[in-house]
């Protein structure tokens, strides 16, 4: 295993620098396909979130592997080498693994515990199976990253600590009042309906917004995430209006509405959350002056629930101008204030503070665990295929060798022939079962790869015939969850 990951995050590098190196629209799918392309690497996956960008690979050589992944992803990101170096972090092998495992169970996440994460790891194995660049190695380290988040979120009370960003982002709106009490009665507009969107749009419906308007770029996601929440809020779906949205009524009101009408919706809505894969801005600061303005000409009796409007912009490169943060009678909250909240202390009284440490410590303690284990399983897989070419050899010598008999004593019965080679294949499979058993035993050990070189270089193995095993083991680890030949999901 050579297993090399090369990445930024809010941890190594500041916001302004993230949102400039954010990976859109395909770039992600030529990105893993450059790397896979380049001489170290065998094998490749990138994990990108709102606050991080991560290239895994299965790389030959160490040193030249860095190398060309860090080119790789100032190539495909747009921020030149020398700058966007000294915000990298580099990990290798069983470094590698934990830190998966880590950001997988939320200890390295902008809101500590958070689940996401998980969505985001299986969108990124999914991408890599899809292009093919995700061989046994990757498939076997994301699959296992994935049951390790769960495993953390199941064994331990992470998710006491753990906040989606979008419930942390509410908070930080709310300013100490509990996001219900805020939230109640006024009206929302949700720009965009993926992921982050979506779970955005059933927070605010939990909390009890009056009216949740979503704009897409393509109407009918927007209706269909409106129609479900109308649905999950007791609401009753209504005509088709002149402008040619939908609405729903009921305990919820609910609109999905073309997104070249969010100006026309800015000046009714009291929050605003806004989180799309563009590339340029979706709200300027004029815009939203705009939308002010004609907020405060609304007529008596139609005036919005809130006298100020909350902003909150989860995208990463941002969706929002971050000139909003100046004009009165806006509160914009975006990643980059909300990695400023995450990184002060959190006031919990110390009871709290020390349930979710001891959380914390049990996530890590499993995290090592899983690593431990992982690495073991990865050293004893790769001399299988070695000890699989032994035995292939071992048989092909008992036929030959039987063969042979056959000539010299061709007076034989099929009773006695069998009986003989009966007899020849249970000394050869004594033999070799001690070694064979303590050499996987040896090489699931910390060093013991260099194990099954000792076994090809002692039985003078074809290292043709050895590659042959690992290239059908392979096929068989990454073959789709539709695949006969039995692939995992």
């Amino acid at each position: 295993m050579s297993l090399l990951v090369v990445g930024l995050s809010h941890r190594s590098a500041p916001v302004s620098v993230l949102e400039r190196a954010s990976l859109v629209g395909d770039e992600q799918a030529k990105l893993v396909q450059d790397t896979l392309a380049a001489e170290p690497a065998t094998e490749a996956a990138v994990l990108a979130t709102c606050n991080r960008i991560e290239l895994y690979a299965d790389v030959d050589k160490f040193h030249a592997g860095v190398a060309e992944l860090s080119t790789l992803l100032a190539q495909h990101t747009g921020v030149g080498l020398d700058e966007l170096t000294p915000y990298l972090y580099v990990h290798y092998e069983d470094r590698a693994v934990h830190h998966l495992f880590s950001v997988a169970c939320g200890l390295d996440s902008m809101v500590v515990g958070e689940g996401q994460i998980l969505g985001q790891i299986k969108d990124a194995l999914a991408l890599g199976q899809e292009l093919h660049t995700a061989g046994r190695l990757l498939n076997d380290l994301f699959q296992q990253a994935l049951r390790v988040g769960k495993r953390a979120h199941s064994e331990t009370g992470i998710d006491r600590a753990g906040q989606s960003l979008v419930t942390f982002g509410l908070e930080q709106l709310a300013q100490g009042a509990p996001v219900a009490e805020w939230a109640r009665g006024k009206r929302a507009l949700v720009i965009g309906a993926g992921s982050m969107s979506s779970l955005a749009a059933a927070t605010l419906a939990r909390a009890g917004v009056a009216e949740l308007v979503i704009a897409n770029r393509t109407l009918e996601r927007a209706l269909r995430l409106a129609e479900s929440l109308a649905e999950q809020h007791a609401a009753t779906p209504a005509a088709v209006t002149a402008a040619g949205e939908e609405t729903l009524r009921g305990g919820l009101v609910a609109r999905a509405v073309p997104r070249d009408r969010v100006s026309a919706e800015l000046p009714h809505a009291d929050i605003v959350v806004s989180c799309t894969g563009a590339t340029g801005l979706v709200l300027t600061a004029a815009e939203l002056r705009t939308a002010l303005a004609q907020r405060a000409a609304c007529p008596p009796g139609a005036h919005p629930a809130a006298a100020d409007v909350s902003l909150l912009d989860l995208a990463m490169p941002r969706d929002i101008d971050a000139a909003a943060h100046r004009v009165e009678g806006l509160h914009l909250v975006d990643i980059e204030s909300l990695a400023e909240a995450a990184a002060e202390p959190s006031g919990e009284p110390g009871s709290s503070a020390g349930a979710m440490a001891a959380d914390v410590d049990k996530v890590r303690a499993i995290v090592s665990e899983e690593v431990a284990a992982f690495g073991a399983a990865q050293r004893a897989a790769h001399i299988t295929p070695t000890v699989v070419a032994l035995r292939t050899m071992a048989a092909d010598v008992v036929a030959s060798e039987i063969a042979r008999l056959d000539g010299r004593l061709p007076d034989l019965d099929d009773k006695q022939r069998a009986e003989i080679t009966q007899t020849v294949r249970r000394v050869v499979d004594k033999l070799l079962h001690a070694p064979t058993v303590r050499v996987k035993q040896l090489a699931s050990t910390p060093g013991g790869a260099g194990y099954a070189d000792a076994l090809r270089e002692l039985f003078d193995l074809d290292p043709q015939a050895v590659a042959a095993v690992s290239r059908a083991d392979g096929s068989a680890r990454t073959a789709g969850p539709n695949d006969p030949k039995g692939g995992r999901a």
